[in-house]
């Protein structure tokens, strides 16, 4: 009698193991086919976009954050192979990739999170610069998924009424936050909503690294030679 129970015990305890084993294979199948920046749900079909053709029509017609926002919400699409190559350690590797203008993402539809940033800066300075739109950088503990190194985050903030919104975020397209009292209360949110550690955020005028900047701006102040 002894004998049975022990064993059964045994039998529960294997199954317990096997349990937790085969929770494991799929949470590891799960990260490795999911990117962090990657939305969590997809677009919104019941928003239609259809009546604005072009960029420059979009331009006349949106007047807020809020226009930006929705045309977002029914047309954004996440690459997850560009993604990959503007990893962390893949993009020095990869030459020739450059973030979409926003004429070329309106048309496109589909990048990652600088992409998005990119144009929801760009557009609101056109259509609302008192809004004083920036770029939130948002540094991330790396992680690895299947090689490559993902770390960096970006969104957008702007200013209204005096108060912080944040939007324009591909993990969440269509969603705007808001409003707060400062960029620091955001990120302690945004850090429990992510889940994983933020070590630094900035809020910056350009995506662009200052010293790309430096170069860029030397070659349109230099003379030319004769």
């Amino acid at each position: 009698m002894l004998g049975l129970i022990e064993r059964g015990k045994m039998n529960k305890i294997c199954i317990l193991f096997m349990a937790i084993f085969i929770l494991s294979l799929s949470n590891v199948s799960y990260a490795e086919n999911y990117l962090p920046d990657e939305p969590e749900i997809g677009r919104d079909e019941s928003i239609s976009n259809q009546m604005i053709d072009s960029y420059t029509q979009a331009l006349g017609t949106w007047k807020t954050a809020e226009d930006i926002n929705k045309w977002v919400s029914g047309s954004f699409t996440y690459d997850r192979a560009r993604a990959i190559k503007l990893s962390s350690n893949r993009k020095k590797q990869i030459k020739g990739i450059s973030i979409y203008k926003p004429s070329e993402f309106f048309v496109t539809k589909a990048g990652i999170c600088v992409d998005l940033a990119r144009f929801g800066v760009e557009t609101l300075k056109k259509i609302d610069p008192n809004s004083d739109p920036n770029y939130l950088m948002i540094e991330f503990d790396p992680i690895q998924i299947n090689g490559n190194t993902f770390r960096l985050h970006w969104l957008v903030s702007f200013k209204k009424d005096g108060k912080k919104y944040f939007f324009c975020d591909s993990k969440r397209p269509g969603f705007l936050a808001g409003p707060y009292n400062s960029t620091q209360v955001f990120i302690n949110e945004y850090e429990q909503y992510r889940g994983r550690k933020i070590v630094s955020h900035r809020e910056l005028e350009s995506y662009k690294k200052k010293s790309k900047l430096k170069s860029m701006e030397g070659k349109r102040t230099k003379s030319p030679t004769r």
